[in-house]
């Protein structure tokens, strides 16, 4: 692919987009406006959880939800656009989010979501040198006009070619594997536990407790188009006339391929060699997606009658396709609020080269012993 010129942070970008701080506006056009039974297993299923309170309606309907739940990553689902995203030719690195959830994402609820920019901090970094941390706020109600959940989203937007020019990434080499590896890698899936209807006391948790695995990989592109399938076209993955009507308007979020087709910069997830423009060594996964991953150690271990209060997360580096994914946590802090029982986790995910690529955390309500 033939080297092109991409656009440069600007001063007058900055401006323009400082001016747009703090508007909040609908969230329009999500993938998802209603959790559903299909869309929270398809969504479930995009991720390699088949944790059926997730996905077995006649499961979920015997547990104390009364109907099928979602994770709190469901949400990544329902962000859909409206505050300022900018920089206008600007790559975006997704970075982390902060989930505040404070009701059920139970099947039949309608979710009505509001957004803002909030943050634009300038950075200098390693990989791309001047760089902008952007943050958009959200903030998702039911019919009743009741609060959901608060989300903040970070993105850091880079330059295209001074990432390419600087390579951090240059001895990130993709992973290969025999076949003897693949087949032990695939017998740790075995080993993932899900607790289930099986209820996970407050009393009986201890600190310094350890959640069991859950292993990710080796990451396909195919994990990347499951993923797609489960949370949707967001950002600006369109087809055909939706695809045209999206570049005529914004034609700088499509990048021409090598027979001069204008097409998506999401692409960085499924071609290699556009990922390579941007700097990185290959295709690699989505920020969102890996969060989904980590955010799941928890739903494994709290059991069907957990419930996730708070879960953040930052992305640290790149996964790429064929990198293999061991998500972990401890128990860091128990603590007694009158009638509820609450658990702080520490969380983090290393790959195959024993490189710590994710961390976060959560707090958990579970139930208390009579």
């Amino acid at each position: 692919m033939a080297k092109k010129q991409f656009p440069k942070i600007s001063n007058q970008e900055l401006e323009r987009m400082d001016k747009l701080l703090g508007l909040e506006v609908e969230a329009r056009d999500p993938f998802n406006r209603y959790v559903s039974v299909d869309n929270i297993r398809h969504f479930a299923h995009g991720i390699g959880d088949d944790n059926p309170l997730y996905s077995d309606e006649e499961y979920a309907n015997s547990t104390m939800w009364g109907r099928p739940i979602a994770p709190p990553s469901f949400l990544f689902s329902c962000f859909g656009r409206g505050a300022p995203q900018g920089l206008k030719g600007i790559h975006a690195m997704w970075a982390g989010v902060s989930f505040e959830i404070h009701k059920a994402l139970t099947a039949g609820t309608k979710i009505f979501g509001t957004v803002a920019l909030t943050g634009m901090e300038p950075k200098n970094t390693r990989f791309a040198a001047r760089s902008i941390l952007q943050e958009h706020t959200y903030i998702f109600r039911d019919l009743s006009t009741n609060i959901l959940a608060n989300v903040k989203e970070w993105h850091m937007r880079t330059e295209r070619d001074t990432a390419r020019t600087i390579k951090k990434h240059i001895n990130l080499l993709p992973a290969s594997y025999t076949a003897s590896e693949i087949e032990k890698i695939y017998a740790e899936y075995d080993k993932e536990v899900i607790r289930g209807s099986v209820p996970r006391y407050w009393d009986d948790v201890m600190v310094g407790e350890k959640l069991a695995p859950v292993i990710k990989g080796p990451l396909r592109v195919t994990d990347n188009v499951a993923w797609k399938i489960g949370w949707g076209f967001r950002p600006f993955t369109y087809a055909h006339k939706l695809g045209v009507k999206y570049y005529k308007k914004h034609p700088m979020a499509y990048i021409p391929n090598d027979a001069g087709i204008p097409d998506t910069s999401e692409r960085v997830h499924w071609d290699p060699n556009f990922a390579q423009l941007v700097g990185v060594p290959s295709s690699y996964d989505f920020g969102p997606q890996r969060v989904s991953w980590l955010c799941q150690v928890v739903t494994n271990w709290m059991s069907d009658q957990g419930f996730i209060r708070k879960f953040w997360s930052k992305v640290h580096r790149f996964n790429l396709v064929g990198d293999t994914h061991w998500l972990e946590g401890i128990i860091s802090k128990k603590e007694r609020h009158q009638d509820k029982g609450l658990v702080t986790i520490e969380l983090w995910g290393k790959d195959q080269r024993q490189e710590q690529t994710i961390t976060g955390g959560a707090t958990v309500e579970l139930p208390l012993r009579k």
